[in-house]
């Protein structure tokens, strides 16, 4: 269909086709990834007093409590320099203490709500303070090299680093390296995950094998537990069910700036484009159409679609879809297997993002 066609039954006002996620394959230079280690848009105006702790569980407040006393004692390191005088002493001094927090809790509590809120409360100008997910700073240092990521953040008060997950041995090596690096320069580490510190890598490797970087990266942080229930269903009707194709194709049509794939093709596409690039991918999507959602195949293809999942979710678009609901997206295996909570938090993030979705298809 041509894009000055419109699809039959639709507003003439709207007669530009669609756009496809499957038709893009961005190119994002390293200095974007640095300028872009902020909060996504979703959690740009959160601060600690956004945040609603529920009252049946108190170490919610707690959390807001200790986290706000941590931002305000971050206003002194590297103002005076002392963070470089470190980095490049001959014998780093050590903290006596941990030199970071970590928000241990189930998926949907709060925690980048909180992490976030952190970042905003440090008193740091912006380009002092890093905030990412894990696999957004794994994939910078793919861009930039170690050598060059840690003297590019070895000058920063905060690093906050969202979805702290280990998933090969490699990962536990090199960021157990990276953060040893970065807490000898003075920088402030604060980390969110459904792992505690000294669980990360359980069920996924042998991590056995890894114990010594393990607790390595475990000494760098204070856990911090937050319990409660995932705050995006508290309350709130069940997502709607999947709609068919030609609802979905419809919506698409009407919607300017929505994309339109078929699900099998678009999780082919994931596959070749980088998981850095997946932000890049949705930039100007208002909203994100799917037909035939189906199981996902393998462990890889759904460890793709997290991703993906998180940078949508992050940037608050709607995902309307048809075929299967999306918790039936990964098999029992995969639900029951060590990265059964990325697939929880994505169930939950695309339920979300689906019924933001409802106001897309006319009633």
């Amino acid at each position: 269909m041509s894009s000055s066609t419109a699809f039959p039954g639709q507003s003439p006002l709207a007669e530009t086709a669609p756009l496809s996620l499957c038709a893009r394959e961005p190119h994002v230079p390293a200095d974007r990834l640095v300028a872009e280690m902020v909060p996504p848009p979703r959690f740009d105006s959160v601060r600690f007093d956004t945040y609603v702790p529920d009252p049946n569980q108190p170490s919610q407040s707690e959390a807001v409590t200790v986290l706000a006393g941590f931002a305000a004692g971050l206003g002194g390191a590297h103002a005076t320099g002392a963070g470089r005088r470190r980095w490049f002493s001959k014998k780093p001094a050590a903290p006596a203490v941990p030199r970071g927090v970590y928000l241990d809790g189930g998926y949907g509590v709060g925690k980048t709500h909180l992490l976030a809120s952190l970042w905003h409360a440090t008193p740091a100008e912006p380009s002092l303070k890093a905030f990412g997910t894990f696999v957004e700073l794994t994939n910078l240092v793919g861009a930039l090299g170690f050598q060059q990521t840690v003297r590019t953040l070895s000058g920063h008060r905060l690093l906050c680093i969202d979805e702290f997950e280990l998933d090969d041995p490699g990962d536990t090596v090199l960021v157990s390296s990276l953060l040893s690096r970065l807490v000898e320069a003075g920088v402030a580490l604060a980390a969110t995950s459904n792992t505690l510190p000294g669980k990360l890598g359980e069920g996924r490797f042998a991590a056995v094998d890894f114990l010594r970087e393990i607790q390595g990266l475990s000494a760098h942080f204070r856990p911090l537990r937050i319990d409660g229930e995932d705050y995006r269903h508290r309350g709130l009707p069940e997502a709607p069910p999947p709609y068919d194709d030609e609802q979905v194709t419809r919506a698409a049509y009407a919607t300017p700036g929505a994309s339109l794939d078929d699900f099998p093709g678009l999780l082919d596409h994931l596959a070749r484009v980088h998981p850095s690039r997946y932000g890049a991918l949705t930039d100007d999507i208002r909203a994100v159409c799917l037909t035939g959602v189906s199981a996902v195949p393998d462990q890889s293809t759904a460890l793709r679609l997290v991703v993906l999942a998180d940078r949508l979710y992050d940037r608050e678009v709607p995902v309307l879809a048809s075929g299967l609901p999306f918790d039936r997206l990964f098999s029992d295996e995969m639900l029951n297997g060590g990265y059964r909570k990325k697939y929880f938090r994505a169930i939950s993030r695309l339920t979300a993002l689906a019924r933001d979705a409802k106001g897309l298809v006319a009633q």
